[in-house]
């Protein structure tokens, strides 16, 4: 057989199909992530996907709760933004209460742009970070690759979020920023509770931490390095960003 004719290790190795990815991201990681280390770093179905449960729970939420109420609930969480409030004449407070709920709806219904922004911003800091510190050698359209499929978990909390509105939860009671018990701070009452508690409590949150383990491991995947040094790039920055808040938190009270 001459060289022609003898296919190369990575042509003999198919690629997987987005709906493959997505699958392997929740049991086989791996998987999902060595393919995108081969080259194949297509991210739009599981953007598809956020799109669509992000809007599944902005329907229970326009449905069920109410935009109004659910920004009124935030009001009443947070003691200074009531003062603030309250020194204001009734036609102003109409006017900053049209204002919030017109931007939490062009939020929810523009989310896949602020999605693909914010997953831009986060694969740069992170593609320097593994690359310039700890030697990889990853490309920007791997890490953001990485970064959608790493972010699937989310969909899980949102639809538990859905499925919590639609179980009954009380209007008056729902927290627009927590809106799934998957963090110590859903079950804390977030007016009595120290601020910066708070801020902590719901950070160790548990699909966020399974996201960010995948996160580290599809990142040193791609980077080529060891795992640990993905664990240390993601983890570190996740807890900066964790302490700039709980601390921020603990300055306002």
């Amino acid at each position: 057989m001459s060289e022609l004719e003898i296919p190369s290790a990575a042509a003999s190795v198919a690629g997987l199909t987005q709906i493959q990815r997505v699958t392997d991201t929740f049991v086989a990681p791996s998987k999902t992530f060595e393919d995108i280390k081969r080259g194949n770093r297509s991210w739009w179905m599981p953007l598809i996907i956020a799109a669509l449960a992000s809007y599944m729970l902005f329907g229970a939420i326009t449905q069920k709760i109410g935009m109004t109420q659910a920004l009124e609930n935030q009001i009443r969480m947070n003691p200074k933004a009531q003062e603030k409030l309250s020194e204001l004449t009734p036609d102003q407070r109409a006017m900053q209460a049209k204002i919030a709920t017109i931007s939490t709806q062009v939020i929810f219904l523009a989310s896949p742009i602020f999605s693909v922004i914010a997953a831009a911003i986060a694969s740069l800091v992170l593609l320097g970070t593994i690359n310039f510190i700890f030697g990889g050698k990853a490309k920007f359209s791997a890490v953001m690759a990485v970064w959608f499929y790493a972010w699937l978990p989310a969909v899980i909390k949102v639809l538990l979020g859905v499925i919590v509105i639609y179980a009954g939860e009380a209007p008056e009671s729902f927290n627009i920023k927590n809106f799934a018990p998957t963090n110590a701070g859903a079950f804390l009452d977030p007016v009595e509770t120290n601020k910066a508690l708070y801020v902590l409590a719901t950070s160790l949150d548990a699909v966020t931490l399974w996201m960010l383990v995948l996160l580290s491991i599809g990142i040193a995947t791609v980077a080529g390095v060891k795992r640990s040094s993905g664990y240390i790039a993601v983890f570190g920055w996740w807890a900066v960003i964790t302490l700039v808040g709980v601390g921020w938190a603990a300055i306002m009270g």
